[in-house]
């Protein structure tokens, strides 16, 4: 079993490659974990990486996209740590995940 440190550089790997652009041809191994990531399978994986993280999410559907929140696990949602508004719920949670990683590496 992988330990938390291993989870979060794994997480931030794969929402790493998910931020980068790449050139024609893509890697098919990139296009599967794109494909993956840009389900609800994927975010649901996220969610499930980021709370073994210490963090809460609050994801909301407005008319035109989507907003990701994420908060330290056990304090007031006034704290975000990590937020986006995307047209996909996948996208907003995936950018708003690499935001929240890097404020905590960094404070």
């Amino acid at each position: 079993m992988a330990s938390l440190v291993q989870r979060r550089a794994l997480l931030t790997a794969a929402l790493g490659f998910m931020g980068l652009r790449w050139r024609q041809p893509v890697p098919p191994v990139v296009l599967t974990l794109a494909h993956w990531m840009n389900s609800w399978a994927g975010l649901g994986a996220v969610v499930t990486g980021m709370s073994a993280q210490g963090f809460n999410l609050e994801l909301k559907e407005f008319p035109w996209g989507w907003r990701a929140n994420f908060y330290p696990t056990g304090i007031a949602h006034s704290v975000v740590v990590g937020s986006a508004y995307e047209p996909t719920p996948w996208t907003a949670v995936q950018k708003a995940a690499g935001e929240a990683l890097r404020r905590a590496r960094t404070e």
